[in-house]
This record gives structure tokens, sequence and C-alpha cells, in this order.
């Protein structure tokens, strides 16, 4: 979220800076604000604030964890979860050690069939006892298989429970890392929302943080001047901050609107006959001095 623009009235800023100049008018080409990359980071879980250790002016780390919303009933729900899964798997059955006397019979009715064969060809044996082998056996294996397609089917279902509590555990991570409050960018935090101990629903904002090391100034051309002004230019940033001699700032342009837009009526144009003007992004890579919100003039030559 943007910083919002300050109701300042651009005149009474002119007229500081040209007091500063010795009543000189500044010859600047455009002026802006300086501003900075704003995150307003919010709660993504409801519940009280166990921990929030933020103060405004705090520099934070992208990804540091400084506090988190109460967990208990997520933390239970999948400790439960995770339960239910070890007795699901429980379930699962061993094919091979379950239908391991069904083998052993089939591979006794299968030798014992060999036998008869044997002796039915000497004429030793009769085809009865053949004929009872063989279909004894065809049983046996109508009986393993019905067997087996149930073991599997059951295992299918244990499988198939088991993912589902998997899914329920994964959400459950995820409610859990939403209860944490993390830094999403390097920066320094500009306002705190919230406190600890407070109750917070879903989207409610808790601080915003900026990215200080990277200001840059949102300032606006006419079309006559962006003929000689091209992305990655080198620019003069004065800021106005009401001394006699401002420092001056080397700017980078980084962007350039490609569309065109009336003027802001809290900015003042080089032409002030310009209606249209076109929004250009100066990065100041050394920014440090200057602070958010503060009025800058820009200087192309």
């Amino acid at each position: 979220m943007k910083r919002a623009i300050l109701n300042i009235s651009i005149v009474a800023a002119a007229t500081a800076f040209m007091a500063g100049c010795n009543g000189k008018t500044p010859d600047f080409d455009a002026c802006g604000q300086i501003d900075a990359t704003e995150v307003t980071v919010s709660a993504e879980s409801n519940g009280r604030i166990v921990k929030l250790d933020i103060e405004e002016g705090d520099r934070l780390s992208k990804g540091e964890c400084r506090g988190h919303i109460d967990t208990v009933q997520i933390s239970l729900q999948r400790d439960e979860l995770v339960l239910r899964r070890k007795s699901a798997e429980i379930k699962r059955v061993d094919i091979e050690c379950q239908m391991e006397a069904q083998y052993a019979k089939l591979d006794n009715l299968n030798m014992e069939l060999r036998r008869a064969s044997d002796l039915l060809a000497k004429d030793a044996g009769t085809q009865k006892q053949v004929d009872d082998l063989t279909s004894e056996i065809a049983i046996l294996k109508g009986q393993i298989a019905a067997a087996e397609q149930n073991y599997r089917q059951n295992n299918a279902s244990v499988e198939s429970e088991i993912n589902t509590i998997g899914v329920q555990i994964a959400q459950a991570e995820d409610k859990l890392e939403k209860c944490m409050i993390y830094s999403p960018i390097d920066g320094t935090v500009l306002t705190k929302y919230a406190e600890e101990g407070e109750m917070v629903t879903t989207g409610k904002p808790l601080f915003t943080v900026a990215d200080m090391d990277n200001l840059y100034v949102r300032a606006y051309f006419s079309s006559a001047q962006l003929a000689d002004l091209h992305i990655g230019d080198s620019v003069r940033v004065i800021p106005d901050d009401g001394t006699p001699s401002p420092a001056e700032y080397e700017g980078i342009v980084t962007w350039i609107s490609e569309e065109s837009e009336f003027t802001p009526k809290n900015i003042q144009t080089r032409d002030e006959r310009a209606d249209l003007v076109y929004a250009v992004k100066i990065a100041i890579p050394d920014g440090n001095g200057l602070r958010l919100g503060m009025y800058a003039y820009i200087m192309t030559h």
C-alpha cells in the first residue's frame, strides 16, 4: 500500500524553497515526493496476538518472524490428525503374510498333482486322483484370488483415508504457518496498528514496513520534456528540506509511464499550461538522508 500523499500545498513548498535560494526561482524541470515501496502486513488468521515484537522504527529483514497469533487450537487439531493417520496406517494388510498358508497349501497340492500324474502315467494311479487334485487346486486358486482382491481393496481404502488425513494435516500446518507474523521485505517499520493481546481477524492490518534503502521520487513531466528524457538517465534531485542549502542527490530514471494523465492537484510543473503530464519514477541510490513525503525538485541538466 503506497503512502498517502500529504495534503500540503506545493505552492507553499515552492515558496519555502525559493526563500532558501535567496529568493531566486529554482530552475526545476519537475517535482514530486520522496516515496518508497511500502507493504502493509495483515493478519492471515483469526485469534489473539500472543506476541508482536515490533516497534515503529525497527529495522526488519525479509522473512524475519516477529510475532504470532494464538495457535493452540490449530496445533491440537494437527496432533489429532497425526494420531488418526497412524491409526489408519495400522489397518494396512500385508497380503504376502496373510496369504502365506494358502500359498503353501497350493504348493503342496501342485506337488501332489505332479506325483499323481506320474503314477497315472505308470499305471500306478487313477484318473480320479488326478481329477480331484486338479479340482481342489482350481478351487483354492479362486479362493486365493478372492482373498487377494479383498485385501487389495482394503489397502486401497486405507491409502485413500491416509491421503485424506494427510491433506487435512497439510491444511492445519498451513493455518499454523499463517499464524506466524513475518516481514515480507527488508525495511523499516513505519506504523504499528496492533498490540499483543488484541483479538484480530483475517485481513486486520498489523504494521506497515517500507524499503528505505531504495527511495524514489514520482515526478511529472510534460510531453515536450520527455523528448530528452530516457530510462537510465541521471538527473539531479534536490529535496525541499527547509534548509538554506539543501543537499543534492543523484537520481536515476527507472520508469516512464506510457500513458499521460491530468496534472495532480498537489504537483507543480515547469510548464503550467500543460494539462497532461507523464509520471516518471526516479530512483535515489544514496538517499539515506531523505524522509518519506518530502518534496523534491528534479533537474535534468
